[in-house]
């Protein structure tokens, strides 16, 4: 099987004074916390958004795989509506450290360069530190959407570990 090299960019911000906010795009939007754990809604959001992008790591779970990762004490899931459709969303993972991590984070296709992801990004990492976060990360790969890494550092992300490895390529 062929094989592709993939860099990972983790990156973090440790103080609330480093984010820059995107301003909100000219849409009628509305964030909204899914409070209620439902592994459907969460996993329709995770190959909604991740489809495109090789996100693969949950796609095997079975329902109670799902159960218990919403189930997860501090574990938060927000969704971007658009005129009441879901345009994006961000998972939120208190870690014991003090840390939380944006453990995931993206937006549906049809949504994508319309200006959501930086106002999305920023009601993240905002949501982050409303919590209590002593530090906010996220990881990001080549693999994922060409403006990911660019607009994780607009935010004022730095970067704080770059890897690259190879993988398995998978078919289109």
């Amino acid at each position: 099987m062929p094989s592709v090299d993939v860099t990972t960019w983790s990156l973090e911000a440790l103080d609330r004074a480093q984010l820059r906010p995107a301003p909100a795009p000219q849409l009628d939007l509305r964030l909204t916390q899914a409070e209620l754990p439902s592994p459907e809604f969460a996993r329709f959001l995770y190959t909604a958004v991740g489809g495109g992008w090789h996100w693969i790591d949950r796609l095997a779970w079975t329902y109670s795989e799902w159960q218990e990762r919403l189930a997860r004490p501090g574990l938060e899931t927000w969704v971007a509506y658009v005129c009441g459709t879901p345009g994006g969303y961000f998972e939120l993972d208190p870690q014991g450290d003090g840390s939380v991590e944006i453990a995931y984070f993206g937006l549906l296709p049809t949504f994508i360069g319309k200006g959501l992801g930086g106002w999305l990004l920023t009601r993240a990492i905002e949501r982050a530190w409303e919590i209590g976060a002593r530090r906010v990360w996220v990881h990001t790969c080549s693999l994922d959407g060409p403006g990911a890494l660019a607009n994780y550092q607009a935010r004022g992300m730095t970067v704080f570990k770059e890897e690259t490895a190879s993988r398995i390529a998978r078919a289109p």
